[in-house]
């Protein structure tokens, strides 16, 4: 598994602190994933509804796996990031 594209998610959306789309394996992709911060401290990750129901869950040692490698991506430095390094 592995972070395809990550984008944070603006001040002001509760506890949601980024959109990530990711590849399971070379055969399976996920796009718009929602990763939120729990009140405990851990994470929750949620696909896009449609017609109004889940399309997908994810079990919990995924989700962990899901949230570590969106964290990690986050603080990872861009190119135009001056103030990290």
């Amino acid at each position: 598994m592995h972070i395809l594209s990550i984008r944070p998610e603006p001040p002001g959306f509760g506890s949601t602190i980024a959109r990530v789309d990711i590849a399971l394996s070379d055969d399976v992709k996920i796009f718009n994933l929602k990763v939120s911060k729990r009140a405990d401290g851990g994470f929750a990750v949620f696909a896009p509804n449609a017609m109004g129901g889940r399309v997908v869950t994810f079990s919990r040692p995924l989700v962990a796996e899901i949230a570590s490698a969106a964290v990690a991506a986050l603080m990872e430095p861009t190119p135009h990031d001056r103030n990290r390094g």
